[in-house]
């Protein structure tokens, strides 16, 4: 869930970074007493995400703005909704637009492609979840648009579980250490809530890993036949994840193979931005 001080931060920097000095033009074009009113509304279908973003880019502008929402989080739409509206000083509305916009289309864009991931995949009980593809400083924002498209998010940081990946088993291999007692050194160093998960990429280093005692294991970049042929040697023994080349037409078939979650890159790193619009008019001062 997004707290109030990870969206203040992050937007109050957005902010900044494009108006430094306030905004020039709203300065010298608009009255100091105007007043706007503007509609937030879709110009695509999509998922809703990011309207608490939304109102706060213009909030923290100027507290005067008042955004009403008419949808929220998770809430599909279709082109023509009006899913906003603000009310407030006109000099704070347009300095605060764009900034809006820019979240809100970027959390709607993930959390409009991570439903159709989640669509595809209804029925086989598989979860669909994010990975740390995402972009600096707006990780949380990005998590919470996967959360807004029906997904779950994987370890927020390298802080939170254990995940040893390819780079980690090349090194093993390197200082010549086995594969499960590696694994259960690390679990002997860890408390008994943390999760710990290794990366595979071929079908003769499951029983290793699974000897090891680990919770999660992660299919990397498997074919069909092999996700279904490891599925089965693991055989309830841990948490299968899949992961690798992800796509909204390939992973059903991936979900119908035996596997637990199915991790993408792509729910945050390759989301189209959705077209959204945030229509006004100005009302003169009485």
């Amino acid at each position: 869930m997004l707290t109030t001080t990870q969206i203040d931060t992050v937007v109050s920097a957005a902010l900044v970074e494009d108006a430094p000095w306030g905004d020039l033009t709203g300065q010298v074009f608009l009255p100091g007493d105007a007043t706007a009113t503007a509609q937030l509304i879709a110009r695509e279908d999509g998922v809703l995400s990011g309207i608490e973003v939304f109102a706060a880019a213009f909030h923290l502008t100027d507290p005067a703005v008042d955004v009403a929402a008419q949808a929220a989080d998770g809430d599909r739409f279709a082109a023509g909704d009006v899913l906003a509206t603000v009310t407030g000083p006109a000099r704070a509305v347009v300095q605060a637009e764009r900034i809006a916009l820019n979240f809100t289309q970027r959390m709607s864009g993930i959390a409009t492609l991570t439903r159709a991931f989640v669509d595809a995949v209804e029925g086989t009980g598989v979860r669909i979840t994010d990975t740390r593809k995402t972009t600096p400083g707006l990780r949380a924002l990005e998590r919470h648009a996967v959360r807004s498209g029906g997904g779950v998010n994987h370890r927020f940081s390298l802080s939170d579980a254990v995940m040893a990946k390819d780079n980690h088993l090349a090194i093993l291999q390197q200082q010549g250490m086995d594969l499960s007692e590696a694994i259960r050194r690390a679990r002997a160093q860890l408390g008994h809530t943390t999760r710990l998960e290794v990366e595979v990429d071929r079908l003769d280093q499951i029983e290793p890993v699974i000897a090891g005692g680990v919770d999660i294991i992660m299919l990397d970049n498997f074919s069909l036949a092999d996700l279904a042929r490891g599925a089965e040697i693991v055989g309830g023994r841990a948490i299968i994840e899949a992961s690798g080349t992800v796509t909204r037409e390939t992973v059903g078939d991936i979900a119908r193979t035996g596997v637990d979650v199915i991790s993408s890159g792509a729910l945050t790193h390759s989301a189209p931005t959705l077209d959204l619009g945030l229509d006004m008019t100005l009302a003169a001062a009485e």
